[in-house]
């Protein structure tokens, strides 16, 4: 485990000094020359937390463990290690027979193989909520339920396979974000409701309302001097071994624009499908009055919606806010720090981008409703 540390803290000191060229070559060279894998193993036997006073009183603490391996080149060898234990709560991993782990397996210069215990073992639990989750949205919606599960599967290919690698080779996010989004809007948009007037309205209010929502918080991001730097992993980046020079910001921005994506495209549906049903119910509704019929519909998702989005953020900084009400931290020093400002502008921006898909979307569900009609 120490070996592991070390050669992460060599890893990171080596890519943030990289001057010279001959830098690189000594770290593809070390990579190459220590091949490393994660796999999946089980625990056999596992001892108590066992103490050891190293030197002025640091305290070594471990588990003398037995693990077999299941997966990968290594699958059902058997190893003897002793797995090292930090005083830290979130990083310490303590195990007991039977548990399933990740391990991170190193083929040392020398000949051995060293073991190291990195994670408790997740995914299968993971999988297993993943096809309740469809299963549930097949059995549910039918029909409707697989071409949503279809909707899903491309959302989710487009942003893996598409957006992801694509800024990772250094190309603007911004641009991409908002292509992927209209072609994600366009593909469910036509498969739930079917290529008609209704799913055209929907698409234009989505695309508009997210579109809006991107603009804002570009232009009030620029005003306030956003970094992008607010959360760990964007400091991270700076450090991945590909080398690509990211444009924080703009990544940050391309986040803002995907993360207002779903509640939008909700709304824009939601009022469109209505207005089509209120449209079939009385044909003699003129065009403005199905476009305030449509309005009011909005006006009543606005509010849950509008909440869902400000919960959604304000969940996800919970341990935050909580730090700063127990140190009496002023609001002044609050709103002005980068990570609430971030937090603030990307939780406005798209509730602004959600309202105003409510009156887009109307206006142009009443055009195509009623010229469809004549």
């Amino acid at each position: 485990m120490k070996k592991t540390l070390l050669l992460i803290i060599l890893l990171i000191g080596i890519s943030s000094l990289n001057v010279y060229g001959e830098t690189e070559d000594f770290l593809s060279d070390y990579e190459e020359e220590i091949p490393s894998y994660t796999e999946t193993a089980l625990i056999l036997e596992a001892s108590e937390v066992e103490e050891t006073e190293e030197y002025e009183g640091y305290v070594e603490k471990f588990q003398n463990i037995k693990l077999k391996a299941t997966s990968g080149k290594y699958k059902d060898k058997i190893f003897e290690i002793k797995h090292h234990l930090s005083d830290n709560y979130a990083y310490n991993i303590k195990v007991k027979k039977g548990d399933k782990v990740v391990v991170v397996i190193e083929e040392l210069l020398d000949g051995n193989v060293e073991v190291a215990v990195s994670d408790y073992m997740r995914q299968n639990y993971v999988i297993y909520l993943y096809i309740v989750f469809v299963l549930l949205i097949i059995i549910i919606g039918r029909t409707k339920g697989i071409k949503a599960v279809i909707s899903l599967s491309f959302t989710m290919f487009a942003i893996l396979k598409i957006l992801l690698p694509m800024i990772l080779k250094g190309f603007n996010p911004i641009p991409i974000t908002i292509a992927i989004s209209v072609s994600i809007t366009i593909l469910t948009m036509f498969l739930i409701g079917g290529i008609n007037g209704k799913s055209i309205a929907a698409i234009i209010g989505t695309s508009g309302g997210v579109i809006i929502a991107g603009l804002i918080a570009y232009f009030i991001g620029s005003q306030v001097k956003l970094t992008g730097l607010s959360s760990e992993e964007a400091n991270m980046l700076m450090f991945i071994p590909q080398g690509v020079t990211f444009d924080l910001k703009s990544i940050l921005f391309s986040g803002i624009i995907m993360g207002a994506l779903g509640a939008v495209m909700d709304i824009g549906m939601s009022i469109s499908s209505a207005m089509e049903e209120i449209d079939n119910a009385n044909k003699a509704l003129t065009r403005k009055e199905l476009f305030s019929a449509g309005m009011n519909v909005g006006k009543d998702v606005m509010g849950t919606m509008t909440n869902t989005l400000i919960l959604a953020y304000t969940g996800s900084s919970i341990p935050l806010l909580l730090i700063f009400m127990a140190y009496e931290t002023s609001i002044i020093k609050i709103l002005n720090l980068d990570i609430i400002a971030t937090e603030v502008i990307r939780s406005l921006a798209g509730s602004i981008g959600l309202v105003l898909t409510i009156p887009l979307t109307a206006f142009v569900a009443s055009i195509l409703m009623k010229k469809h009609e004549k």
